[in-house]
């Protein structure tokens, strides 16, 4: 079972996922990072660019999930280092430090709430996050072309896609295209027909909508709204 909620951190949201016995789904490119606790280990959930699959056995899970472009301040490492990989937090951060928030975890009634009041911590001392970029997340999902977005905000191609990179894992024409996919499968799971998801969520058309799907999300539209 999944749930979630809003964080006190900005921006950000608390998940917990336990084992419900049914067959597990991909996690899907969203542009976010997490930062996540299970059984014992502290990992770093990259920028995807395809869809997760988790391995081994299923299990619980805590976690809190970044708004794009924020958690790399916040841990101090680029989002491009850690594209498409979940990495253990003590590979980027000193071990002893890592040893004492997994003993304060260990310890926590609520592991989500612990890591939560660690990602609190750790935003107080952390540079704060680029606006200009949420900006541009702002803008990009509100449909806007990156080239059009880029000139609002009056920052040049080549830099845009340099800051994206560090930001995000990868540069702006990806984080719309994620953030198309992300929008409509939201419209999709709203009953809306394939036709309008696709037309309102900004692709040329349906065919256009499915190819998009397939290639960021490993899957069509119908399996992954649980149709097949």
């Amino acid at each position: 079972m999944y749930t979630q909620r809003a964080s006190r951190l900005a921006g950000a949201v608390v998940w917990t996922k336990t084992p419900t016995g049914a067959g597990r789904r991909g996690v899907l490119p969203d542009g976010c990072m997490d930062l996540l606790w299970s059984e014992g280990r502290l990992l770093v959930a990259g920028p995807d660019t395809r869809p997760y699959y988790p391995e081994g056995a299923d299990r619980t899970w805590a976690g809190i999930r970044f708004f794009p472009g924020t958690a790399p301040a916040l841990l101090g490492v680029p989002a491009y280092e850690l594209r498409d990989q979940r990495a253990e937090l003590a590979d980027l951060w000193p071990a002893a430090r890592v040893r004492r928030l997994c003993d304060r975890l260990e310890a926590a009634p609520d592991p989500a709430t612990a890591l939560e009041d660690i990602a609190l911590d750790t935003a107080a001392g952390a540079t704060a996050p680029d606006p200009l970029l949420r900006r541009l997340v702002e803008r990009l999902d509100e449909g806007c072309s990156v080239s059009a977005t880029a000139v609002e905000l009056g920052v040049a191609a080549r830099t845009l896609h340099r800051r994206c990179l560090g930001a995000f894992g990868y540069g702006p024409k990806t984080l719309a295209r994620i953030l198309r996919l992300q929008r409509a499968l939201a419209l999709a799971r709203s009953g809306l027909p394939y036709a309008e998801t696709a037309a309102r969520a900004g692709y040329a058309d349906q065919p256009h909508l499915a190819r998009e799907v397939r290639e960021l999300a490993g899957a069509p539209l119908g399996e992954l709204l649980g149709g097949g």
